[in-house]
């Protein structure tokens, strides 16, 4: 299994975990999921999210917005840096950032989802949710 392979079958590891209301095993996979992240060469977008995505559900506040304001750097308007930063901003109870980052999540997605990403198309789902959440 190749670096990337085992991060991402970490990050689906983490992820069932979480859905699942399993935070003792959320717990224990998370830090694997991250080091095996780190470990790899160069992050694109997809990782990059996958890494933020981790570290929020895992309680790493701090991770999670490096990773979206990483994202945010190189494309102010990519959907799920803003999602990540929307995020990360709810764990930090700042209400007013998070209406920001999901008002421009909003304003973004019709010419953002029009590129048809690749990593849109993998987190097709995170985006339809976080479009159709209600907001403070």
């Amino acid at each position: 299994m190749s670096p990337a392979e085992r991060a991402v079958r970490l990050y689906d590891r983490v992820m069932m975990a979480h859905e699942r209301g399993r935070a003792d095993s959320v717990q224990l996979f998370a830090p694997m999921a991250i080091a095996a992240y780190r470990q790899l060469d160069s992050l694109d977008f997809d990782a990059r999210y996958d890494l933020g995505r981790i570290a929020a559900v895992s309680g790493d506040q701090s991770l999670a917005k490096a990773e979206a304001d990483t994202i945010l750097a190189k494309q102010p308007t990519h959907l799920l840096g803003l999602i990540l930063a929307g995020n990360a901003a709810r764990m930090r109870r700042d209400a007013a950032a998070e209406r920001a980052y999901y008002d421009k999540l909003a304003a973004a997605a019709p010419t953002e989802r029009a590129k048809q990403r690749p990593e849109y198309i993998t987190h097709q789902n995170d985006i339809t949710i976080a479009l159709g959440a209600k907001r403070p």
